[in-house]
């Protein structure tokens, strides 16, 4: 059967609709008030846009209807929209490239902190909320989702707005034998996912999406739009790996594609305590790293109820670049004791391994990538680890036992090796390459809002301190695309570089300093800032 992508897990333990009316629908000119702050940012936007914004519809503040509806449109974690968290003094939603330079223009001459959103999968919020600073604006990307693809050229312009499931698919519609290596959730806006690594089914064999960008556009700090070449190759660097929202706004990226072959494979199997799961898993986190380049094994864990009685399951759900008879072969030799057989194996094409791999039926039509953003949500804490050498079982036998105390917990392990053990770490700043094995992400979702919140992160911090002896160490490195603030966070605009690199070496290792001059050179002032933000260098050591 197929298994979902974390997104769709999530929409398994609790499914929340939001209401699909668009701003354009619900906001009327009659009822945009604004304040002095608002007038004279429009004023000032109107002056710096070569083309005028629809400033009823894309312009919205919380007198409008619509405001609700646009910030918790892509925003995935229900805990940042409680009454209580922050609000941004308004939104605004770019049609062009003009409107984000007078964004950023005019929130640096007005002294107004911007956040900038293009999925909203933040795990902490920290593209729409501020808890550092106030009054804060917000720059919704999801209106710019141009993607035009050019396959004599291997290559495709994606706007940072789209989603990576509709990249997939405008991929798809040009040849069925090309595609690209990022997520495997759909619903990922592709100007945030790709800055943080953007790993996926196809890791093991291309690397990740910034291992395949060859050019990208971004608006600057002066508000100028800038390619590879304009911005040099230090700043093109920085943006691929080093995360969003610390040197400018991505407009577009220039991505390689890569080959896929017609028919690829597709599997889950699942394995519960009663089925000798725990030797299974632990020969699993052994073979992982080494299997064939073409196969990508990620296990899914969960709790589950059977014959009435609570256990834990293992769920290898798989893809395979080729045919199953090559498939069963390969596992026969490398991995026997999952007990793979033909009939396991479903042959599809790339798309729709795509659709099977992010918990689609297996009769959905692939234009359903078309629709866009996820409305599916979830109060969650998630936290990441990466784990380099093997585990003992009985190590495993006290994870289980962690994690039937949860109500709802999540953990999934992805295999590393292949491509991935052969880029440097410096090579781009996501430094998780050779000598890893395995990336774990956790998660505890819950349904009852702030009611029982600190039981359910305290349980997955006492889960995080539980593995400390069997992962990464000197430094406890983490996925930057799994934002997790209690590694650290700055605590004001002027957080130094000192306070910063706690939990900077966790993501970036030692390609963190090379961040930091990067963003001492291209932001010295610190106007793209968040909790987590590259900081600049104090102006006393600049020289």
């Amino acid at each position: 059967m197929a298994f979902p992508s974390i997104s769709s897990l999530f929409s398994l333990l609790l499914v929340l609709h939001l209401s699909s009316s668009t701003a354009a629908s619900t906001c009327h000119a009659k009822s945009f008030k604004l304040n002095p702050i608002q007038e004279k940012f429009i004023q000032c936007f109107k002056a710096n846009s070569e083309i005028p914004i629809p400033v009823s519809t894309e312009f919205i503040t919380p007198n409008n209807a619509s405001f609700s509806t646009v910030l918790q449109s892509t925003a995935q974690n229900l805990r940042y929209l409680e009454p209580s968290v922050p609000k941004p003094e308004f939104i605004i939603m770019p049609l062009n490239e003009s409107h984000v330079q007078a964004a950023v223009i005019c929130s640096k001459e007005l002294g107004i902190h911007m956040r900038v959103r293009s999925g909203g999968h933040d795990y902490e919020g920290m593209s729409y909320v501020s808890a550092i600073e106030s009054p804060f604006i917000l720059v919704d990307l999801s209106k710019l989702r141009s993607v035009k693809v050019d396959i004599e050229d291997n290559s495709a312009w994606i706007e940072a707005g789209a989603t990576i499931g509709e990249v997939y698919y405008r991929i798809y519609e040009k040849s069925k034998i090309h595609g690209f290596p990022a997520g495997l959730c759909t619903s990922l806006g592709v100007g945030g996912h790709i800055t943080g690594g953007a790993y996926g089914s196809m890791m093991r064999k291309y690397g990740l999406g910034v291992d395949n960008v060859i050019d990208a556009r971004i608006v600057d700090v002066n508000g100028r739009v800038l390619d590879r070449a304009a911005m040099g190759e230090d700043l093109f660097w920085a943006i691929r790996g080093g995360a969003g929202g610390s040197f400018g706004i991505i407009l577009q990226w220039k991505i390689q594609l890569v080959p896929v072959p017609s028919t690829v494979t597709v599997f889950t199997i699942t394995k519960s305590l009663q089925q000798n799961s725990t030797k299974i898993f632990h020969r699993w986190i052994e073979v992982a790293d080494n299997l064939d380049d073409d196969l990508f094994i990620r296990v899914i864990i969960q709790t589950a109820m059977i014959n009435g009685e609570k256990t834990v399951t293992t769920s290898y759900n798989s893809l395979f670049l080729g045919e199953a008879d090559r498939l069963v072969e390969i596992m026969q030799q490398s991995f026997p004791e999952l007990g793979l057989t033909r009939k396991d194996c479903i042959e599809t094409s790339w798309i729709k391994s795509v659709l099977y791999i992010a918990g689609y039926p297996s009769n959905t039509p692939p234009d359903v990538l078309l629709q866009g953003k996820s409305t599916f949500k979830n109060y969650f804490k998630a936290k990441s680890d990466f784990v380099k050498s093997n585990i003992p079982e009985t190590a495993l036998e006290g994870l289980w036992k962690r994690f039937m105390e949860e109500d709802t917990p999540l953990m999934i392990w992805n295999p590393y090796g292949g491509m991935m053990a052969r880029i440097s770490e410096s090579e781009t700043p996501f430094p998780h390459r050779k000598g890893n094995k395995i990336m774990i992400q956790y998660v505890s979702a819950w349904q009852d809002g702030d009611k029982n919140e600190s039981k359910h992160i305290d349980w997955i911090r006492r889960l995080y301190n539980y593995m400390a002896p069997y992962v990464s160490m000197f430094p406890r490195t983490a996925y930057v695309n799994y934002r997790d603030l209690d590694l650290g966070t700055n605590k004001n605009a002027s957080t130094s570089f000192i306070e910063a690199s706690g939990w900077g070496v966790k993501y970036f290792k030692d390609n963190f300093n090379k961040l930091v001059k990067v963003k001492t050179k291209v932001d010295p002032e610190n106007f793209f800032r968040h909790e987590q933000s590259i900081p600049p260098l104090p102006v006393e050591a600049r020289f």
